[in-house]
């Protein structure tokens, strides 16, 4: 019973970090001025991260705040953008810090032998309560940012996301991801999704 509710705890935690790198803003990769062939291989690849369905329907904020003059933003909207980026981030610094007691609270009630069941499970539910709020607001970020930018603005930025990551498994409108038979154009063999 003891390492079924370690293993759950695990995972737990292993989702939050996939879930913050996912979530959290990239860092965009400059291409490569020529393609260079694939070295041997001594060892075997890591596995890529799967891809994020919702990836080309979101934006990146600090891919707009990189780009602010090529999108066109007026001072309206990058005053709108820099106040929810800051409000989010003090909100997730907060949560951060929750998600961190929670967390230790469950830790050592997991210590115990025998466990409460009862404490456990209420501590587990905690923590499960703050991710949620933490995905939460990332996605509510993402939303408010695409809802102040325009048609063609999101048009811009969906070429460079393009252009960042390369043609998809399902086509050029498709967010990032492996293709067929390697990685994607202009990145490294090796290289992790960012």
């Amino acid at each position: 019973m003891k390492k079924k509710i370690a293993l759950v705890v695990s995972v737990i935690l292993a989702g939050v970090v996939l879930g913050a790198v996912l979530v959290s803003a990239q860092q965009p990769q400059q291409p490569a001025q020529q393609p260079q062939p694939p070295e041997p291989q001594s060892q075997p690849r890591p596995p890529h991260p799967p891809m994020d369905p919702l990836g080309d329907s979101m934006f990146p904020p600090d891919l707009i705040m990189q780009h602010t003059r090529d999108l066109g933003l007026t001072d309206e909207q990058k005053a709108y953008m820099r106040g929810e980026i800051q409000k989010t981030t003090m909100r997730f610094n907060e949560l951060q810090w929750q998600l961190q007691d929670s967390m230790e609270a469950l830790h050592a009630t997991m210590k115990a032998n025998p466990v409460n069941e009862q404490l456990a499970l209420s501590q587990l539910d905690k923590v499960l309560d703050t991710e949620r709020e933490i995905k939460r607001l990332h996605f509510g970020l993402a939303i408010s940012i695409k809802n102040k930018l325009t048609p063609e603005q999101q048009e811009k930025l969906h070429g460079m996301m393009r252009m960042r990551h390369g043609p998809g498994p399902d086509g050029p409108e498709r967010g990032p991801g492996p293709g067929p038979g390697g990685p994607p154009p202009n990145r490294p063999e090796g290289e992790p999704f960012m």
